[in-house]
């Protein structure tokens, strides 16, 4: 169940918030200013925070900044009166995840908060810059892998150059787009942030561009766009290989002319935005597959910085361990002084499919759940320890001679997977799926019988 912080002076406010959000399934927590807001976050793990701007004490623009310093990773909803609608937008450059005005329609708010969840549950775990480590990147690593991205970082930050940012899910890309913004000429202005998988296909257009007031129903003001606020700054495209074909279209106009039109309005904008881009996608197979467009792609990938998969990388895990320990010790008021040799040797041997995301996850878990001073073996969750057994069993039995049938066994998994895939965009039309595998109807349908795939 998602935690939902409402931070309002007005009682009534408070109450039909949380009477509306609790029906929608969310555990609601309450708060009449920003001082009380900071007491509930520090006894609890907000998923959101939705605050009104005007309170006494702590204002919403004052708990904003102190949720960036401290929770960075969670997303800060404004409530807004109309009268205020500037100051929201100031709110959304200084790093608010949104804003509604008042009176709001309650599928606006929830659209909004789906949207903040989705993205932070997709950006959980990527490694956050605080205020303090901007120059510095806060990216931790020596191996050669790593020293090539800081080398590419300092030649790419001062220039105008487009960014594409590749790797694995939960490799550092968001942190990589921090640090090229905080070191180039642009770091006084905002940097916007949009993870295009969180947003729903209907509305990635007004999100990127905005709309202007009466364009659709709900439409009560004007709203500018992700491209608007970060004018003379940057705009982050995260996950860019989900947007659809006609939104790649024109993302590719105002990379070209700088500007664009609002939805439902006439008047040209022009902008000066920075662009730096994310995928964990191969994006030149999708533009062979047709998912992505040829020129776009080539556009985005003016300058590619790849960031290597943990497992490619073994010699930063133990400053990675270190690093996780000290942030959690602080977070979570412990003073846990390092690990044992075992757990060391076990996180080295370990695959780390979800790379950095999962190694910060895990410690925060251990951290909070070691008795000691030393994180032991016996912390570790099983899962771990099983899957390094799993993987040290299965190279034994290769080495023992059984590597024809290892392969077999994948290479018949890699078909089937292949067939399966093949069905599903052929709608389980038998002869349109044969055509596309190359293989006569007869051919599938006995490789579906071996599979266990006919219906």
């Amino acid at each position: 169940m998602n935690k939902i912080l409402v931070v309002d002076d007005e009682l009534n406010m408070r109450l039909v918030l949380g009477a509306m959000l609790k029906k929608e399934g969310y555990e609601v927590f309450s708060a009449a200013n920003g001082l009380e807001a900071l007491k509930a976050m520090k006894q609890d793990e907000m998923d959101v925070v939705i605050t009104d701007l005007k309170m006494p004490k702590l204002d919403g623009m004052g708990l904003l900044e102190q949720i960036l310093d401290q929770y960075m990773e969670t997303p800060v909803i404004i409530i807004t009166a109309h009268g205020t609608v500037a100051t929201a937008v100031d709110a959304l450059k200084k790093g608010a995840f949104d804003y509604i005005t008042k009176p709001f329609e309650q599928d606006d708010l929830k659209n909004v908060i789906s949207k903040a969840i989705k993205t932070r549950n997709l950006n959980k775990a990527e490694l956050f810059l605080t205020r303090d480590d901007l120059d510095s990147y806060g990216i931790v690593g020596s191996s050669e892998g790593m020293l090539d991205v800081f080398e590419t970082i300092k030649r790419v930050a001062p220039t105008q150059t487009t960014i594409l940012v590749t790797g694995e899910t939960g490799t550092g890309k968001e942190l990589v787009a921090n640090a090229i913004h905080a070191n180039s000429p642009r770091k006084g202005n905002p940097l916007i942030k949009i993870n295009c998988a969180a947003i729903a296909e209907n509305l990635m257009e007004s999100e990127l561009f905005g709309y202007e007031r009466g364009a659709f129903t709900g439409a009560v003001v004007t709203k500018p766009g992700r491209f608007e606020l970060a004018h003379k700054g940057t705009l982050f495209l995260d996950e860019v290989g989900e947007l659809p074909r006609e939104m790649q279209v024109k993302l590719l106009r105002v990379i070209q002319d700088h500007a664009f039109e609002r939805v439902g309005g006439l008047k040209t904008i022009q902008v000066d935005v920075r662009l730096i881009t994310a995928t964990n996608r191969n994006l030149l197979t999708d533009v062979k597959e047709g998912r992505f467009r040829e020129d776009l792609f080539y556009r985005l990938n003016v300058l590619p910085i790849h960031l290597p998969a943990l497992r490619e990388r073994r010699d930063d895990i133990p400053a990675l361990t270190d690093y996780f320990i000290d942030k959690f010790n602080k977070k979570l008021d412990r003073s846990v002084t390092g690990v044992d040799e075992k757990v060391l040797e076990l996180f080295l041997r370990y695959d780390w499919p979800g790379n950095i995301r999962e190694m910060e996850n895990l410690l925060e878990r251990v951290v909070l759940m070691t008795k000691g001073n030393v994180i032991l073996l016996e912390d570790i969750p099983p899962e771990i320890k099983t899957n390094i057994e799993e993987t040290s069993r299965l190279s034994q039995d290769v080495q023992a001679g059984q590597f024809k049938d290892f392969i077999r066994s994948q290479t018949g998994e890699v078909e089937k997977q292949l067939i399966i895939r093949q069905l599903e965009e052929c709608g389980g039309n038998v002869t349109h799926a044969a055509q596309q595998l190359g293989l006569s109807r007869k051919g599938l349908q006995l490789k579906m019988i071996k599979y266990n795939l006919r219906k």
